[in-house]
């Protein structure tokens, strides 16, 4: 599933130096990119008014720049997100099958 965009993301950062960023600049990176989600929702659906001058934002732009982020992190420690992503699908369906009401 996510293997291949792993692989693109490594072949895109590989002749940079460094190819990744220290952990916690990336923590902050993804921190940012989250906090430009949550802003743009807040625009959407929340109280927050737009601002003129502000530029226009796509929901699906921002979202991809926090997949990314989350991408090079899990490069750089070297965790293949198809694995942690199947155990955190199972969660749902062992452990949490019974936790939320059903249609």
């Amino acid at each position: 599933m996510l293997t291949d965009a792993q692989k693109t993301v490594d072949d895109l950062v590989k002749d940079f130096e460094p190819p990744y960023w220290p952990p916690l600049s990336q923590f902050a990176r993804l921190s940012e990119e989250v906090g430009e989600v949550a802003r743009l929702l807040n625009h959407m659906y929340g109280l927050k008014p737009k601002k003129r001058e502000e530029a226009e934002q796509q929901l699906g732009e921002e979202l991809a720049d926090v997949i990314f982020t989350v991408l090079c992190l899990a490069n750089s420690h070297g965790i293949n997100l198809d694995v942690e992503l199947e155990k955190a699908f199972d969660k749902l369906r062992i452990r949490d099958k019974d936790r939320f009401e059903k249609k």
